[in-house]
This record gives structure tokens, C-alpha cells and sequence, in this order.
């Protein structure tokens, strides 16, 4: 573990972040958040998450170790027990606030997945967005709506637009799929 995050040493072209519940949830969540590491590990590709190892989060850096690849962790030492840590990552960073662990994770990806998940994925995923929209980063985004999972809140962000609150320009930032390998394709876009 440590403080700051140093150089993975990986033969990882990019880095992908990845957004997803922390918590118990149905098994299908759980096997497509491990084929989400899977696949990301198989492309080449590093895996970066919120550092956890329960729910969704830990199945998605078991599936990206199993599939050979290469694991970075950020939590905030306030997060350390209550998300047990995932003290198998190949780094393990450490950080005194959620700001730290986001920006953090904001600025050692190449681009964005964001699976299905509660107030925290949604606070990640609309904080990574807006970030894009107002120019902060150009880092590409994928929304997975496995199972329409997002479908309400997709209906939601269309009626914001019809009423002008989300412009066009801002709903096109962020890539909507249905399947993992499109994901990926999105989130690896920068780099190819």
C-alpha cells in the first residue's frame, strides 16, 4: 500500500477506470462485473478501481487478476474497512479523502466504464461526465445499461433536454451500450 501512486510497470497500453457498486447484488451483476475485468485484463488494458474487494467491485478485480492483468486500487483510509480493501491489488493507494481517491482516479485512466451501481457509482459517473462536458478531461465514457439497468435514468436526462437543462453536445459525451466488448471499445478509444 501506499501514499501515492507510482508506475505500474505494466505493458498496459491504457488505463481503464471502472464504476460499480461496492455491496451485495444478484449474481448476474457479479459475473458482468468479473467479464468486465476479464476483458479489460485481456485487451491489455490496466484495470483502475474504487479499491475495494466485496460486490461488484470485487468481482471485477478477481475477474482482471484471474485474466492476467494488472490492478490498481484507490480508497480512502475512512473506506478501508467498510469496503474490506482489496489488498490483492497490484497498487494500493491509499488517500486521505473521497476527493483525493476520485481525482486520483480521474487522473491515472485513459477512459471511463461505468456499471450498474447506487449514489456513489452515480456520483462518479455524473462527476466524470461533467468534468467532459466542461473540458476538464477529453477522456472517452461508457455507460453500460446492462439489462436497462440506466433506462430510467436515461428518460430522465432526455426530459432534461427537451426542457434545456442538458444540451445535445453534453448527453453525446457519454457513450451508452449494452455489452462489455462495446464498452471497452469506447473506454479504449483514446488511445487507438
Amino acid at each position: 500500500m501506499s501514499d501515492e501512486p507510482c508506475d505500474p510497470g505494466s505493458p498496459a497500453v491504457s488505463a481503464i477506470c471502472v464504476y460499480c457498486a461496492s455491496g451485495p447484488v444478484d449474481r448476474s451483476y457479479l459475473d458482468l462485473a468479473a467479464q468486465t475485468g476479464a476483458a479489460i485484463a485481456e485487451a491489455g488494458h490496466t484495470l483502475v478501481s474504487g479499491g475495494g474487494r466485496v460486490g461488484m467491485m470485487g468481482a471485477l478485480v478477481r475477474g482482471a487478476r484471474e485474466a492476467g492483468g494488472y490492478t490498481i486500487g484507490i480508497i480512502p483510509e475512512h473506506l478501508m474497512k467498510a469496503e474490506v480493501a482489496d489488498t490483492d491489488s497490484d497498487e494500493l493507494i491509499v488517500t486521505d479523502t473521497m476527493r483525493e481517491r476520485k481525482r486520483l482516479m480521474d487522473e491515472l485512466s485513459d477512459g471511463f466504464i461505468t456499471l450498474p451501481g447506487g449514489i456513489g457509482t452515480l456520483e462518479e459517473l455524473f462527476e466524470t461526465w461533467t468534468g467532459g462536458f466542461l473540458g476538464v478531461h477529453g477522456k472517452p465514457m461508457a455507460l453500460l445499461n446492462h439489462d436497462d439497468f440506466y433506462t430510467p435514468i436515461l428518460r430522465w436526462l432526455d426530459d432534461l433536454a427537451g426542457r434545456g437543462f442538458v444540451t445535445p453536445h453534453s448527453l453525446q459525451r457519454l457513450q451508452v451500450v449494452t455489452d462489455v466488448g462495446t464498452a471497452l471499445a469506447v473506454a479504449d478509444s483514446a488511445v487507438r
